[in-house]
Protein backbone atom coordinates (compact mmCIF):
# COMPACT_ATOMS: atom_id res chain seq x y z
CA UNK A 1 0.00 0.00 0.00
CA UNK A 2 1.65 3.05 -1.19
CA UNK A 3 1.19 6.86 0.42
CA UNK A 4 -1.55 7.72 -2.41
CA UNK A 5 -3.55 4.96 -1.25
CA UNK A 6 -3.64 5.98 1.90
CA UNK A 7 -4.62 9.36 1.29
CA UNK A 8 -7.38 8.32 -0.81
CA UNK A 9 -9.11 6.06 1.89
CA UNK A 10 -7.58 8.44 4.96
CA UNK A 11 -11.44 9.46 5.89
CA UNK A 12 -12.42 5.65 6.30
CA UNK A 13 -9.33 5.00 8.03
CA UNK A 14 -9.46 8.06 10.35
CA UNK A 15 -13.05 7.34 11.17
CA UNK A 16 -12.80 3.62 12.06
CA UNK A 17 -9.75 4.22 14.04
CA UNK A 18 -11.73 7.06 15.86
CA UNK A 19 -15.06 4.59 16.64
CA UNK A 20 -12.79 1.23 17.32
CA UNK A 21 -9.86 2.78 18.58
CA UNK A 22 -7.78 0.42 16.16
CA UNK A 23 -7.73 -0.17 12.52
CA UNK A 24 -6.83 -3.41 10.64
CA UNK A 25 -5.58 -3.02 6.83
CA UNK A 26 -4.47 -6.22 5.22
CA UNK A 27 -1.78 -6.37 2.44
CA UNK A 28 -0.45 -3.39 3.71
CA UNK A 29 2.94 -4.44 2.54
CA UNK A 30 2.98 -7.18 -0.64
CA UNK A 31 5.10 -10.47 -0.48
CA UNK A 32 8.05 -9.10 -1.78
CA UNK A 33 7.97 -6.56 0.46
CA UNK A 34 7.54 -8.89 3.41
CA UNK A 35 10.07 -11.38 2.03
CA UNK A 36 12.80 -8.60 1.68
CA UNK A 37 11.54 -6.88 5.68
CA UNK A 38 12.00 -10.60 7.52
CA UNK A 39 15.22 -10.82 5.04
CA UNK A 40 16.68 -7.55 6.91
CA UNK A 41 15.13 -9.19 10.09
CA UNK A 42 18.03 -11.84 9.87
CA UNK A 43 20.31 -9.24 8.84
CA UNK A 44 20.13 -7.21 12.15
CA UNK A 45 19.92 -10.13 14.25
CA UNK A 46 23.03 -11.53 13.18
CA UNK A 47 25.26 -8.13 12.43
CA UNK A 48 23.41 -5.94 14.76
CA UNK A 49 22.34 -7.54 18.11
CA UNK A 50 25.43 -8.91 19.25
CA UNK A 51 26.67 -5.57 19.96
CA UNK A 52 23.17 -3.82 21.41
CA UNK A 53 22.82 -2.98 24.78
CA UNK A 54 21.20 -5.72 26.76
CA UNK A 55 18.11 -3.72 28.08
CA UNK A 56 17.02 -3.44 24.19
CA UNK A 57 17.22 -7.27 23.61
CA UNK A 58 14.63 -9.75 25.45
CA UNK A 59 15.33 -12.84 25.52
CA UNK A 60 12.45 -15.93 26.40
CA UNK A 61 15.54 -18.07 27.80
CA UNK A 62 18.72 -16.18 28.81
CA UNK A 63 20.84 -19.37 28.24
CA UNK A 64 19.09 -19.54 24.36
CA UNK A 65 20.16 -16.50 22.36
CA UNK A 66 18.13 -17.93 19.32
CA UNK A 67 15.15 -17.26 22.19
CA UNK A 68 14.87 -13.32 20.89
CA UNK A 69 11.32 -11.92 21.93
CA UNK A 70 11.74 -8.11 21.73
CA UNK A 71 14.39 -5.97 20.03
CA UNK A 72 14.12 -2.18 20.65
CA UNK A 73 15.22 0.68 18.23
CA UNK A 74 15.60 -1.04 15.38
CA UNK A 75 15.53 2.25 13.52
CA UNK A 76 18.32 4.02 15.50
CA UNK A 77 20.64 0.99 14.73
CA UNK A 78 20.14 0.72 10.88
CA UNK A 79 19.45 2.38 8.40
CA UNK A 80 17.16 0.49 6.48
CA UNK A 81 15.00 0.30 9.71
CA UNK A 82 15.11 3.69 10.16
CA UNK A 83 13.46 4.23 6.16
CA UNK A 84 10.85 1.93 6.66
CA UNK A 85 9.71 3.99 9.97
CA UNK A 86 10.63 7.30 9.10
CA UNK A 87 9.68 7.19 4.80
CA UNK A 88 6.41 5.91 3.33
CA UNK A 89 3.63 4.52 4.07
CA UNK A 90 3.93 3.51 7.97
CA UNK A 91 4.47 7.28 8.81
CA UNK A 92 1.96 8.09 6.73
CA UNK A 93 -1.00 5.71 8.50
CA UNK A 94 0.54 7.26 11.46
CA UNK A 95 -0.24 10.84 10.82
CA UNK A 96 -3.81 10.17 8.94
CA UNK A 97 -4.80 8.28 12.24
CA UNK A 98 -2.95 11.06 14.93
CA UNK A 99 -4.53 13.39 11.93
CA UNK A 100 -0.98 15.65 12.01
CA UNK A 101 2.21 15.60 12.64
CA UNK A 102 4.22 12.89 14.11
CA UNK A 103 7.72 11.65 16.11
CA UNK A 104 9.03 8.46 15.09
CA UNK A 105 9.64 6.79 19.02
CA UNK A 106 10.28 3.50 19.18
CA UNK A 107 10.71 0.88 16.12
CA UNK A 108 10.59 -3.02 17.93
CA UNK A 109 10.69 -6.72 16.64
CA UNK A 110 8.36 -8.61 18.56
CA UNK A 111 8.49 -12.59 18.54
CA UNK A 112 6.72 -15.27 20.58
CA UNK A 113 9.19 -18.49 19.69
CA UNK A 114 7.58 -21.99 19.11
CA UNK A 115 6.31 -24.05 22.24
CA UNK A 116 7.79 -20.79 24.86
CA UNK A 117 6.28 -17.68 23.47
CA UNK A 118 4.63 -15.85 26.62
CA UNK A 119 1.27 -14.12 26.68
CA UNK A 120 1.38 -10.13 26.38
CA UNK A 121 -0.97 -9.05 29.53
CA UNK A 122 -3.91 -6.83 29.21
CA UNK A 123 -2.43 -3.45 29.43
CA UNK A 124 -2.77 0.64 27.56
CA UNK A 125 0.58 1.58 25.82
CA UNK A 126 -0.14 4.82 26.34
CA UNK A 127 0.03 4.27 30.76
CA UNK A 128 4.31 3.90 29.36
CA UNK A 129 4.61 6.56 27.38
CA UNK A 130 4.26 9.82 29.73
CA UNK A 131 2.43 12.14 27.40
CA UNK A 132 -0.06 15.06 27.94
CA UNK A 133 -2.21 14.36 26.37
CA UNK A 134 -2.07 11.28 25.18
CA UNK A 135 -1.88 11.14 21.59
CA UNK A 136 -0.30 8.16 20.22
CA UNK A 137 -0.01 5.31 18.39
CA UNK A 138 0.73 1.86 18.16
CA UNK A 139 1.85 0.33 14.66
CA UNK A 140 2.18 -3.80 14.35
CA UNK A 141 3.43 -5.46 11.14
CA UNK A 142 3.08 -9.26 10.78
CA UNK A 143 5.98 -10.99 9.36
CA UNK A 144 4.04 -14.24 9.76
CA UNK A 145 0.86 -16.01 9.56
CA UNK A 146 -0.45 -15.11 13.22
CA UNK A 147 -3.35 -16.64 14.94
CA UNK A 148 -4.92 -18.22 18.05
CA UNK A 149 -2.62 -20.85 18.53
CA UNK A 150 0.58 -18.32 17.97
CA UNK A 151 -1.01 -15.81 20.17
CA UNK A 152 -2.63 -13.32 17.69
CA UNK A 153 -3.58 -9.54 19.23
CA UNK A 154 -7.06 -8.82 20.66
CA UNK A 155 -8.11 -5.26 21.17
CA UNK A 156 -11.07 -4.52 23.23
CA UNK A 157 -13.29 -2.12 21.41
CA UNK A 158 -14.22 1.72 22.08
CA UNK A 159 -11.90 1.16 25.40
CA UNK A 160 -9.66 4.18 23.84
CA UNK A 161 -12.83 6.23 25.00
CA UNK A 162 -12.67 6.11 28.90
CA UNK A 163 -11.48 8.61 30.82
CA UNK A 164 -7.82 8.15 31.65
CA UNK A 165 -6.45 4.50 32.47
CA UNK A 166 -7.51 1.13 33.44
CA UNK A 167 -5.35 0.47 36.95
CA UNK A 168 -1.96 -1.40 35.76
CA UNK A 169 0.79 -3.20 37.93
CA UNK A 170 3.15 -5.26 37.79
CA UNK A 171 3.58 -8.37 35.70
CA UNK A 172 6.58 -9.98 35.77
CA UNK A 173 6.40 -10.43 32.15
CA UNK A 174 9.94 -9.52 29.97
CA UNK A 175 8.88 -6.41 28.12
CA UNK A 176 5.21 -6.20 29.34
CA UNK A 177 5.90 -4.44 32.82
CA UNK A 178 2.54 -3.13 33.06
CA UNK A 179 -0.76 -5.08 33.11
CA UNK A 180 -4.53 -4.67 33.86
CA UNK A 181 -5.04 -6.60 36.75
CA UNK A 182 -9.14 -6.25 36.66
CA UNK A 183 -9.15 -7.22 33.11
CA UNK A 184 -11.93 -9.63 32.40
CA UNK A 185 -14.87 -7.45 33.08
CA UNK A 186 -17.92 -8.05 30.84
CA UNK A 187 -17.35 -5.09 29.06
CA UNK A 188 -14.21 -6.28 28.19
CA UNK A 189 -15.40 -9.76 27.02
CA UNK A 190 -18.11 -8.08 24.97
CA UNK A 191 -16.04 -5.81 23.26
CA UNK A 192 -13.22 -8.40 22.76
CA UNK A 193 -11.78 -8.53 18.95
CA UNK A 194 -8.94 -10.93 17.83
CA UNK A 195 -7.01 -10.26 14.93
CA UNK A 196 -5.46 -13.70 13.46
CA UNK A 197 -2.82 -12.16 10.56
CA UNK A 198 -1.41 -13.01 6.98
CA UNK A 199 2.30 -11.70 6.40
CA UNK A 200 1.96 -7.80 5.54
CA UNK A 201 -1.43 -7.03 7.70
CA UNK A 202 -1.21 -3.92 9.59
CA UNK A 203 -2.56 -3.37 12.85
CA UNK A 204 -3.11 0.33 14.22
CA UNK A 205 -4.27 1.53 17.56
CA UNK A 206 -4.80 4.53 19.84
CA UNK A 207 -2.69 4.44 22.88
CA UNK A 208 -5.49 4.41 25.30
CA UNK A 209 -6.80 1.45 23.50
CA UNK A 210 -6.91 -1.95 25.80
CA UNK A 211 -5.03 -5.19 23.96
CA UNK A 212 -3.56 -8.30 24.77
CA UNK A 213 -2.48 -11.54 22.99
CA UNK A 214 -2.16 -15.52 24.16
CA UNK A 215 1.21 -17.29 24.39
CA UNK A 216 1.96 -19.38 21.43
CA UNK A 217 0.88 -22.45 22.02
CA UNK A 218 2.23 -23.78 18.50
CA UNK A 219 5.54 -26.17 19.04
CA UNK A 220 6.30 -25.81 15.16
CA UNK A 221 5.71 -22.22 14.40
CA UNK A 222 6.56 -18.15 15.71
CA UNK A 223 5.03 -15.32 15.62
CA UNK A 224 7.49 -12.35 14.24
CA UNK A 225 6.10 -9.00 13.93
CA UNK A 226 7.25 -5.52 14.03
CA UNK A 227 5.86 -2.20 15.88
CA UNK A 228 6.02 0.95 15.51
CA UNK A 229 5.09 3.59 17.73
CA UNK A 230 4.25 7.02 17.10
CA UNK A 231 3.64 9.94 19.24
CA UNK A 232 1.53 13.22 17.80
CA UNK A 233 3.71 16.32 17.55
CA UNK A 234 0.89 18.03 19.77
CA UNK A 235 1.54 15.78 22.73
CA UNK A 236 4.08 16.66 25.52
CA UNK A 237 6.79 14.30 25.90
CA UNK A 238 7.91 14.02 30.29
CA UNK A 239 11.46 12.51 28.96
CA UNK A 240 12.72 13.14 32.78
CA UNK A 241 10.15 10.80 34.33
CA UNK A 242 10.08 8.56 31.58
CA UNK A 243 14.00 7.64 31.81
CA UNK A 244 13.89 7.13 35.53
CA UNK A 245 10.90 4.72 34.99
CA UNK A 246 13.58 3.20 32.51
CA UNK A 247 15.86 3.48 34.80
CA UNK A 248 13.96 1.88 37.52
CA UNK A 249 13.12 -0.87 35.45
CA UNK A 250 16.42 -2.07 33.85
CA UNK A 251 17.44 -2.24 37.56
CA UNK A 252 14.80 -4.30 38.74
CA UNK A 253 14.91 -6.74 35.40
CA UNK A 254 18.56 -7.18 35.91
CA UNK A 255 18.49 -7.75 39.60
CA UNK A 256 16.11 -10.94 38.66
CA UNK A 257 18.18 -12.14 36.05
CA UNK A 258 15.97 -11.44 33.46
CA UNK A 259 18.27 -9.39 31.25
Amino acid sequence: MDVRQLDATRGDIARSYGEDGYVALEGFFGRDAIATINAEVERFITERVPSLPREQVYLENRDDPTSIKQIQKLHEHDPFFRALMEEGPVRRLAEIVLDGPVTCRNMQFFNKPAGVGQPTPPHQDGYYFHLQPCLAATAWLALEPVDEETGCIHYVRGSHKAEGFRPHARTGTLGFSQGIPDFGTADDRANDVGFPAQPGTMLIHDARTIHWAGGNRSTTRSRRALGFIFYSERAVFDEASWAAYQARLAADLASAGKI
